[in-house]
């Protein structure tokens, strides 16, 4: 019997001939929804597998965390917020920005074999097998096996497959001083002056072509340039020119209205959640406004708005 059923019928207390059977399905089991993409420009599909694959790919994650992330990746990290990402570039002028085009689907269940291949990761090649099968879903009318987004084992799984194009971009990119992060699909690069970006583009390309896996694609509609003369956002953050990262006063202009209205009349259970959820969000990203609102409103705001129901409708 193979090290990995072995090892998932310990950890979970399943039979091996469970594990294998649902390792064996497991491509097939995922559930699929779509959701509005945030620019309101189409729809976004989540495909989630079944509860015990679930279960399966979490152990297998656990037990594989020793492998390498690059320092460049901040997405899905513990303890990496989108401040952390931002503020890598904060201190820096202008900025160049590069989206890939349906990241997680084109990371493959071939690609994960291929790195398998150059790192002992498994001693029983069907192990390999059997990871792919574990890690991977089939979308209908299709027999190519790729990330879904909505499995638990996505976004670990595309940092560490991601690490020798991290790793070949930042050290390209770092002896014109630039700076280079990727959060998931976005990719973000900063230097004290324009000049210093001028290569950035030809590197980017160059390495995505010559990365035999995975093989990625860049949404050219998303390629932007901004200097300190306009508005420079990093993964909805905006850069400050003092070196902070900010929400925008626009935004923080609604949370008073927002804040204000929730306390003098209240809002609905569904708005309540809302607000409160963004006001856990503004704690994160910007503390030095949320501890406005604490001096301005007192250190029981939320509890406060918590405890009221009322007729606004958020919208942030």
């Amino acid at each position: 019997m193979s090290k990995l059923i072995r090892l998932l019928s310990v950890q979970t207390g399943l039979t091996e001939q469970d594990v294998e059977r649902i390792i064996n399905r497991a491509p097939d089991t995922y559930k699929s929804y779509k959701i509005p993409k945030r620019n309101g420009k189409g729809d976004r599909i989540i495909s989630q597998p079944a509860r015990e694959v679930k279960a399966l790919q979490r152990v297998l994650i656990d037990r594989l965390r020793s492998l390498r992330i690059h320092d460049a990746a901040m997405a899905y990290r513990k303890g990496i917020s989108i401040r952390a990402n931002a503020l890598k570039h904060a201190q820096n002028g202008p900025i160049r920005k590069y989206d890939f085009e349906s990241f997680f689907p084109s990371i493959k269940g071939s690609d994960w074999e291929q790195y398998c291949l150059q790192n002992p990761i498994f001693s029983d090649p069907g192990d390999v097998h059997r990871s792919v099968n574990l890690f991977f879903h089939r979308a209908k009318r299709t027999n190519v096996l790729r990330l879904a987004i909505g499995a638990p084992a996505s976004p670990w799984l595309s940092n560490v497959l991601m690490y020798d194009f991290d790793d070949a971009v930042s050290r390209a990119v770092a002896k014109d001083r630039v700076t280079y992060t990727r959060y998931a699909d976005d990719l973000t690069f900063s230097a004290p002056r324009t000049g210093h970006l001028t290569g950035v583009d030809k590197i980017v390309r160059k390495i995505i072509h010559d990365t035999q896996f995975p093989r990625l694609k860049l949404n050219e509609a998303k390629t932007t340039v901004a200097t300190k003369k306009y508005r420079r956002v990093v993964t909805g953050l905006i850069l400050a020119d003092n070196g902070e990262v900010s929400i925008g006063r626009n935004k923080k202009r609604l949370v008073r209205a927002q804040v204000h209205h929730a306390l003098m009349a209240g809002v609905d259970p569904g708005n309540t959640s809302k607000l409160l959820g963004y006001i856990a969000h503004l704690r994160s990203v910007e503390p030095s406004f949320y501890h406005r609102l604490l001096a301005h409103y007192g250190e029981d705001f939320e509890a406060r708005i918590r405890a009221k129901n009322g007729p606004p409708v958020l919208n942030l």
